[in-house]
């Protein structure tokens, strides 16, 4: 690091002090007296951390090692801005009521949200439907001053994708890896350029689509009326085409009840998941359509920042390994092949976890960076 030695000493004694690392033993001497190894307290600090998923919103106390001490979820809220930052509010609140015992030891609260944050003051532009126009619309409440208001804790307020790209970064994937994308299903990227978060100058990079109601039907296209730059639904539009196919077809509708328990006009994303799983022909070729879909827009990625790792999450690790295979096959079939040497695409392994995760894990960064 380029830092002598009397510095990094000081730099421990300020962290034996804030009893943030503790002297474990003694290391075997190869000339001299024996060193002192040292490790992390994971118990020195909490955070809280609440992530808004695909299916559901997960909330979370986790130590400074990221060991989930609490969690808690439910399912995701469908409902309009005022009553999403209620829910928010609501599981940090469960969180806290389960967490009295680590109270004075809880350094603050991170949330990971969709839209567009400003990094500068926190605000929120929720991406609302009305009708057939997608618009953002401002956060009907101003969610960080709420939640300082109400815990006493200072509050972080970030992207949902970036959120999940820092807790894969930080807390999973092998070290070495420096440039990363978190895929939050097809509408929303996390980015780790060179070792750091990328946000843009105002905070609001990552998002892979472009929209002007104006002018949409210039962005129509055979496949499915899914151009690859036009906003996605976030569920790759696979509910609406599985329950469309449904309707058309008595016969597998029946099949898809049997597999999941699931009538056609209530299938989601977690019983197409299972009726894939079980071979159900509509569920499997949409999913195949859809991993297709994904897997150009990530090839497109792909040649324009040339990762290391292309991590699949916000719900879709739920899919399965053919959903993931085509992926890799697509981005394989459209990237450079140059960009795709020594590529990997993987499935977040904190699952439903990553964008609580991550969340925490950046105010706990903070207390680092305040010491």
């Amino acid at each position: 690091m380029g830092i002598n030695v009397v510095t990094i000493s000081n730099y421990i004694d300020d962290f034996i002090k804030y009893n943030l690392v503790y002297e474990k033993n003694l290391d075997v001497s190869e000339g001299g007296r024996r060193p002192v190894l040292l490790d992390l307290n994971p118990r020195a600090g909490f955070a809280v951390g609440v992530g808004l998923n695909l299916m559901n919103m997960v909330g979370l106390l986790v130590d400074l090692k990221g060991n989930i001490i609490t969690k808690t979820q439910i399912a995701r809220p469908h409902t309009s801005v005022r009553e999403v930052s209620e829910c928010l509010l609501e599981i940090v609140r469960e969180i806290l009521r389960r967490s009295k015992g680590y109270a004075e030891n809880i350094k603050g609260i991170g949330i990971g949200v969709a839209g567009l944050i400003n990094k500068k003051d926190s605000s929120i532009h929720w991406p609302q439907k009305m009708d057939h126009y997608y618009t953002y619309a401002s956060v009907d409440l101003p969610l960080k001053g709420l939640m300082e208001k109400e815990f006493n804790l200072p509050t972080l307020i970030e992207n949902d994708a970036t959120s999940a790209c820092f807790g894969e970064h930080w807390l999973d994937l092998a070290e070495g890896y420096k440039n990363v994308l978190y895929m939050f299903s097809g509408v929303g990227c996390g980015m780790m350029i060179n070792g750091e978060l990328y946000r843009g100058s105002q905070g609001y990079a990552g998002e892979v689509s472009v929209y002007n109601y104006k002018e949409q039907d210039l962005l129509n296209c055979s496949n499915n009326e899914s151009c690859l730059v036009k906003r996605w639904d976030m569920d790759l539009g696979i509910v609406n085409d599985v329950k469309t196919a449904l309707c058309n077809a008595k016969e597998q509708a029946e099949e898809f009840f049997r597999i999941t328990s699931t009538r056609a006009e209530d299938a989601d994303l977690k019983s197409i998941f299972i009726a894939s799983r079980g071979k159900h022909e509509i569920a499997s070729v949409v999913l195949d359509k859809a991993a297709k879909r994904l897997g150009i827009k990530i090839a497109y990625l792909v040649n324009l920042l040339n990762p290391q790792v292309v991590v699949i999450g916000g719900g879709f690790e739920e899919s399965g390994e053919a959903f993931l295979n085509k992926v890799r096959s697509t981005v394989m079939d459209w990237a450079f092949r140059e960009s795709t040497n020594d590529l990997k695409i993987v499935y977040s392994q904190l699952r439903e976890n990553a964008v609580a995760m991550g969340a925490a894990s950046l105010v706990l960064e903070r207390v680092f960076a305040q010491l």
